[in-house]
């Protein structure tokens, strides 16, 4: 019986000392929100759009070239030189239209998107705090820490760093 009561107070102050870990599915979580298919939707759209254009303007490039190549033939060294020069720069401009495309689609998603990561950062950091985790993590990364029970060493570690070098 003695080594019994022993036994339950050796393992009582391991129980008031543990620690409480979770884990999330950000992704399912991100999915189910129905801002999100909204913000997705929107996405798309603009992506079409930029899609749409582009195909118009390579549509028009291609006629082009299609064209000079059946006149080729009956034109003189200057004007096959124009036209190889207006054609070149139509596909500079092409390429500069889909690089710039792709910078406005990926601020577009940032702008619609950024609010709802917010949104469920905000609610994991909630869950975690009124749950009394100390992590809470996704596929190895951390994504909540609660600094009551966690000591931030960045300090500790920028410092050990700067001594290495």
């Amino acid at each position: 019986m003695k080594k019994v009561i022993i036994m339950l107070m050796l393992f009582v102050p391991l129980a008031t000392f543990a620690q409480k870990f979770g884990h999330v599915d950000t992704q399912a979580i991100i999915q189910s929100l129905p801002e999100f298919s909204r913000a997705n939707g929107e996405i798309e759209a603009v992506g079409k759009q930029y899609e749409n254009e582009l195909k118009a303007s390579q549509d028009e490039l291609q006629r082009l070239a299609e064209d000079y190549d059946k006149k080729k033939s009956s034109m003189n060294a200057t004007q096959q030189q124009e036209q190889e020069a207006k054609l070149q720069e139509m596909y500079n401009r092409i390429q500069q239209q889909a690089q710039q495309n792709q910078q406005e689609f990926q601020k577009a998603q940032q702008e619609k998107l950024q609010p709802i990561f917010t949104k469920v950062r905000q609610a994991i950091e909630t869950v975690g705090k009124s749950g009394g985790y100390v992590y809470v993590m996704e596929a190895g990364s951390v994504l909540y820490i609660n600094d009551t029970l966690s000591k931030d060493l960045t300090n500790e570690v920028k410092a050990q760093l700067a001594k290495m070098k």
